[in-house]
């Protein structure tokens, strides 16, 4: 008996080594998911009675959750590839044999370090009607003739949010893909160099498929946090003109703060949840093979 105790099994010694990971998993992961199901079947805001699925039957026929469930897939459509295509031109930019390359990769940096909050505040001053850079360059420019109010109207205050979140992330994935980029080998370029392939074939055929794992990658990260977008919009449209621009982690925020129903809010979180399980695995299943 004394012997198993000092030396024991595999088993048990995985099961061992394994425990406090587990127990880290269950305390940060399975429990606030299991919480936020559970307090989805309640009206926590009045009297705690037990609703069942009565939450999930007034979100579904709820016209505010399918506009911002609009808007947040409509953002993440559009500022998940503008944030690649930006970031993969980057990416290449500081992997050129510059003498210093410390100022560019430094540059990426920035962005990215930046609070979304913040960034958010920076951009609704560019875009103010009255004091705003952008109005002011496109009259000096002789583009306008007077000031446009972009946060005013619903497409203009839409794409204004899609501009700053594409400004905002790029630089997060320039930095995932310029760490797949210094992982190419050399030598596969001077073979391609030696076949004759020009630059552009040298990018198709080598660079994208070899940076196509560290593509899925940035994509994963970038695609889940496009679907809790949340700091850039609230900071500078407040979710307006109306709910033009309203996303759906705006819409948890309103009504579990501002409103005080957790139980609807908690609703609202499994729906978020669900989509980003679903996006996340259509990018396992489809994209991640290809990448592999």
């Amino acid at each position: 008996m004394l012997s198993k105790l000092r030396d024991p099994s595999e088993k048990t010694l995985a099961v061992l080594l394994l425990a406090p990971a587990f127990a880290l998993l269950l305390a940060i992961v399975v429990y606030p998911i299991g919480k936020l199901i559970y307090n989805s079947l309640f009206a926590i805001d009045k009297d705690g009675a037990f609703l069942g699925l009565q939450n999930y039957i007034d979100v579904w026929q709820d016209p505010l959750f399918w506009n911002a469930t609009q808007n947040t897939l409509l953002i993440t459509l559009i500022t998940v590839p503008g944030a690649l295509l930006v970031g993969l031109a980057l990416a290449l930019l500081a992997n050129l044999p510059f003498k210093r390359k410390w100022p560019v990769r430094l540059s990426l940096l920035l962005p990215w370090a930046l609070p979304l909050s913040f960034a958010g505040l920076i951009f609704a001053w560019f875009f103010h009607t009255e004091y705003g850079v952008v109005n002011d360059v496109l009259m000096r420019l002789g583009l306008q003739d007077e000031p446009t109010s972009w946060l005013l109207k619903p497409r203009w205050a839409f794409a204004a949010i899609c501009l700053t979140i594409i400004w905002k992330t790029a630089s997060f994935m320039a930095l995932i893909l310029l760490a797949g980029l210094q992982m190419i080998p050399r030598s596969l370029y001077e073979a391609a160099e030696v076949d004759g392939a020009n630059l552009w074939q040298q990018f198709w055929q080598i660079t994208i498929p070899m940076l196509m794992p560290s593509i899925v990658v940035a994509l994963i990260f970038r695609t889940i946090t496009a679907l809790q977008t949340f700091d850039i919009p609230y900071t500078m449209t407040k979710g307006g003109p109306g709910e033009a621009t309203e996303t759906l982690a705006m819409l948890i925020h309103k009504y579990t703060i501002d409103y005080s129903d957790i139980g609807f809010g908690s609703t609202l979180a499994v729906f978020m949840f669900v989509i980003s399980l679903v996006v996340t695995g259509f990018y396992l299943n489809h994209i991640g093979k290809n990448a592999a």
